[in-house]
């Protein structure tokens, strides 16, 4: 995928009746499918289920097993409950007979009410002063791991800004904390919130275990440890655009047991918070 309208043709979903749909995959560098995927392809699910004047304010979810590339996955959403104000979802995600993923989500009315949030950090650096993963393959490319190479040579839809640029040569322990800017390539304007969420949802699941990894740095990495989603929250806010670079700022307050647990807050450039993530996931050492 190179830009927006080839990830939306790969979120938007067929309808095959009864509540079921029908999604194919694509590489994003592992040998699974995407988490990202799986959570915005739910959405879109479960959004074509709903009032049109309800909007997503919150998922939940489980990663199972893990996703076979060549295979569809079918999408079977069932309508928990439609209240007065919020209306609820749980989706079912299968290929063939295994179920590899289930969703609960609820979309809210739009009402007034009180307002605060945390503002976004202070005198961090801008998107213009920073190298772009395409970048970083261009300047570095000879340098880096085998399996980072791989992975950056990857055509994708979305620009990745890191703030903190880790050298992969210079193994060391680091702070929990991982800030990147983001961009979608292509046009990206005149698109409704319901798409602006799954789109978002989706770029949720790219950066946030590294800084699950950082505080080990010095002995894991990539290439030693086995990494997988387990589960995934998102809430979100307010409306937003893509047309300008975003944040996601995340830290992790810990890991243990072969598991990391990060948390995040997705900001505009201006400093509007959008929405925030939470994950657990697997981070266990591969023997050797």
């Amino acid at each position: 995928m190179k830009d927006t309208q080839e990830l939306l043709n790969i979120l938007t979903l067929e309808d095959i009746g009864n509540n079921n749909f029908n999604g194919d995959s694509r590489d994003i560098g592992s040998p699974n499918v995407f988490g990202g995927q799986v959570l915005a392809q739910s959405l879109n699910a479960a959004y074509r289920t709903v009032p049109k004047e309800r909007i997503l304010h919150s998922l939940h979810s489980y990663f199972l097993e893990a996703g076979n590339l060549e295979l569809p996955i079918t999408y079977n959403v069932q309508s928990i409950r439609d209240g007065g104000s919020f209306s609820t979802r749980r989706v079912t995600a299968h290929q063939g007979e295994k179920t590899i993923f289930i969703l609960a989500c609820s979309f809210h009315k739009r009402e007034d009410g009180h307002e605060h949030q945390m503002p976004i950090k202070k005198d961090i650096k801008q998107p213009e002063e920073l190298l772009s993963w395409t970048d970083m393959l261009d300047q570095f490319g000879t340098f880096l791991p085998k399996k980072m190479k791989a992975f950056l040579s990857i055509e994708r839809p979305i620009d990745f800004k890191p703030v903190q640029i880790v050298n992969p040569l210079d193994a060391k322990d680091l702070p929990p904390v991982v800030d990147v800017w983001f961009k979608l390539k292509g046009d990206s304007s005149n698109l409704e919130l319901a798409i602006k969420q799954q789109i978002l949802t989706y770029i949720s699941d790219y950066n946030i275990l590294t800084a699950c990894l950082n505080p080990n740095a010095s002995v894991a990495n990539f290439g030693n440890t086995q990494m997988a989603s387990l589960d995934h929250s998102m809430w979100f806010y307010r409306d937003f655009d893509f047309n300008d670079w975003m944040l996601f700022s995340v830290e992790s307050p810990n890991t243990y047991g072969a598991r990391g647990f990060a948390c995040g807050n997705i900001y505009t450039r201006d400093g509007k918070l959008v929405a925030s993530v939470a994950q657990e996931g697997l981070m266990r050492p591969m023997k050797r």
